[in-house]
């Protein structure tokens, strides 16, 4: 009898939330940074590499609004419903969860440095999507040459303060100087001025405004770099990211593990071995900058 009166319980918890849930199946709760190509191609990995390990599972969806509060908030649905484990991709979303959660455990993808956010002794597993920043530099440096490339972040994402802080020290290496752009809305960008070229961080709100970058970058006649894919089809000249396959393959395969008894605090968290670097040759001739041979040949994929 009781047993009855806590399934018609959590039945009514997941009617109240908003969700369906279809039998007994695990139930797996997904939050993406932000509605970008990158974070839902790593979802549609996921989800594939999940069947094909024969896990069956409720996935519910979320994609909140690109703020704390909204991650957050999505974190609480998912505690409130009880389930199994958290998925998280980006790292700005993994650590509020990681910050409202401390007892289902999570599983991150798409994540550039997992160290600063506090996973050590926690739930917690999955892979970084950390690139050479330092060789993104330098060639972006070889196809216009530097004087002062303004560096796209949010102040929000502890994460992608880090970066600017990193292209700022090897600016000074490589003999140019740094403006940073905090991107907090639309306008940000539109503000803009006197810049070489543009580097974007793994920032979700930066991300949302791609179009508005590249539209900068063209009335400037100055190059596009981007440290998360989802941009180059729009006009990104250089992107180097990790593979999202990779990203989300791992990821399924750490989810498997736990659901099957695995611990999480055992696994340890992978770094990428899959690099892409993507040239869009078409932008590039269009803003009249030349991509050279050795960058063209290194890369995985070039847009003509």
């Amino acid at each position: 009898m009781n047993r009855r009166k806590c399934l018609r319980t959590l039945v009514a918890v997941i009617v109240l939330a908003g969700f369906v849930s279809t039998g007994f199946a695990a139930q797996i709760g997904v939050i993406l940074c932000s509605d970008t190509p990158y974070y839902k191609s790593i979802h549609r990995t996921f989800a594939s590499e999940l069947s094909a390990n024969g896990i069956k599972a409720d996935i519910i969806v979320q994609t909140p609004a690109p703020e704390t509060g909204a991650w957050m908030n999505a974190a609480r649905k998912f505690t409130a419903i009880g389930t199994d484990l958290i998925v998280t991709y980006g790292s700005p979303v993994t650590q509020a969860v990681l910050d409202e959660n401390s007892a289902i455990p999570v599983v991150f993808a798409g994540v550039y440095d997992s160290q600063g956010l506090g996973v050590k002794g926690r739930k917690v597993t999955g892979i970084n999507s950390k690139v050479s920043l330092a060789g993104l530099l330098k060639n972006l440096k070889a196809v216009k040459d530097i004087s002062t490339l303004g560096v796209l972040y949010n102040s929000a994402e502890k994460e992608t303060v880090g970066e600017a802080n990193e292209v700022e020290r090897l600016g000074g290496q490589l003999s140019f100087k740094t403006v940073k752009v905090n991107v907090r809305s639309r306008d940000s960008i539109a503000r803009i001025r006197d810049v070489d070229a543009l580097l974007v961080t793994t920032s979700c709100a930066a991300m949302l405004y791609v179009d508005d970058i590249v539209s900068v970058a063209r009335k400037q006649n100055i190059p596009t770099a981007a440290l998360m894919a989802g941009g180059e089809d729009r006009g990104i000249i250089l992107t180097l990211a990790a593979d999202c396959t990779e990203q989300g393959k791992e990821a399924a395969d750490r989810v498997a593990s736990i659901l099957r008894g695995g611990n999480p605090l055992s696994m340890a968290i992978a770094n990428p071995r899959k690099i892409q670097m993507t040239i869009n040759l078409k932008e590039a001739t269009s803003l009249g900058l030349k991509i050279p041979f050795d960058i063209l040949s290194a890369a995985t994929r070039v847009i003509k």
